[in-house]
């Protein structure tokens, strides 16, 4: 997704935010109503959600379900106020979460793998693999980790993973297109064709073929709280999201259809949609048995053991954690559907 494109979106997003904060309050009191946040303008990475509205699956389970507007607080902060049962994370951001004492928990993974690459123009040719990195400008987001994995990736590659690092959000895309910096990490399913469709193509590192632990791209995180409290309603409500996400890897044209249909005129490149969802549903959203959501500790401790490692998480007292959590409670399949 285009800078220009997220500052518009992102622009109308946050005119809604005041109506957001209302909505969630009332809804609070709603006993009916299940709130689900999003943590960007509508993507690929939420069809499955938009794919069980507008199939009418969580109705056809009794639920109400009201969809949150992207605003600028973390997903996992709202869900740990409980001004939401579920939303959209990231694995190393549910893993923060848990670690500082939120009361969240991963319930299903849309995405079974790293679905980022370090990206560099096509046409560099003074950088062939990540090593080549050395010396050179990262155009980042600020994310926690996110400078400590690249290194890794680099010194795996067989380089010092020194280079230089500023934070520019959403224009750091921007910045490598126009020679401003020199690599970047882009969502491979819309950065990625979004820059062949501008005419700026580039070439991808990933982080698993150098020896990097592979990691779920996006969880849907909970309130473990309310989970607990509606252990039958948390049961129907990720099982019809699992249907929706598991649509979306079997049909995506149907589905990328479902996210258009649910939300005109957010994209003015629909043919970019179909494109993604199609590259999702073809490299990272199945396990290997062809199931869309599972999750193992294995997975987890390896990413999140890296965070670890590197003296990344912290303690609900603000420290460092002294010993390494147990992965099995940072998430759970108990409410997704039997194979």
């Amino acid at each position: 997704m285009s800078g220009r494109l997220r500052r518009i979106l992102a622009t109308a997003a946050t005119a809604l935010v005041a109506l957001s904060a209302l909505t969630a309050c009332t809804a609070g009191s709603d006993d009916d109503t299940i709130r689900f946040a999003l943590d960007w303008t509508p993507n690929t990475n939420h069809t499955g959600l938009f794919v069980a509205q507008q199939r009418g699956w969580f109705a056809e389970a009794g639920l109400d379900v009201e969809i949150l507007p992207y605003n600028n607080t973390a997903v996992d902060t709202v869900i740990d106020a409980g001004n939401a049962e579920f939303g959209i994370s990231t694995h190393n951001s549910s893993t923060f979460s848990r670690a500082s004492g939120g009361h969240t928990i991963s319930v299903l993974a849309p995405l079974q793998h790293w679905a980022t690459g370090i990206g560099v123009k096509a046409d560099r040719a003074d950088i062939d693999s990540p090593k080549d990195l050395d010396g050179k400008t990262y155009a980042g987001f600020g994310d926690p980790g996110e400078v400590e994995a690249l290194q890794q990736v680099i010194r795996n590659d067989g380089g010092t993973g020194e280079f230089e690092s500023v934070t520019l959000g959403t224009s750091a895309y921007e910045a490598v297109y126009s020679g401003q910096a020199d690599f970047t990490v882009s969502y491979l399913a819309w950065e990625g064709i979004e820059a062949e469709h501008h005419g700026t193509p580039m070439k991808y590192f990933r982080y698993t073929d150098y020896g990097f632990p592979d990691a779920y791209a996006i969880v849907i995180d909970a309130n473990q709280d309310w989970l607990t409290a509606n252990p039958q309603r948390a049961a129907k409500f990720v099982r019809a999201l699992q249907r929706g996400y598991q649509f979306a890897a079997d049909e995506p044209a149907a589905a990328a259809q479902d996210l258009l249909e649910a939300n005109p005129g957010t994209f003015p490149d629909e043919s970019l949609v179909f494109e993604s969802q199609r590259m999702l549903a073809e490299q990272f959203m199945k396990d290997p048995e062809g199931r869309v959501g599972t999750q193992t500790r294995e997975q987890w401790a390896a990413n999140s053991g890296f965070l670890f490692d590197k003296v990344l998480l912290t303690g609900p007292d603000g420290a460092p954690l002294a010993e390494e959590p147990d992965w099995s409670t940072y998430f759970t399949d108990e409410y997704l559907a039997s194979p």
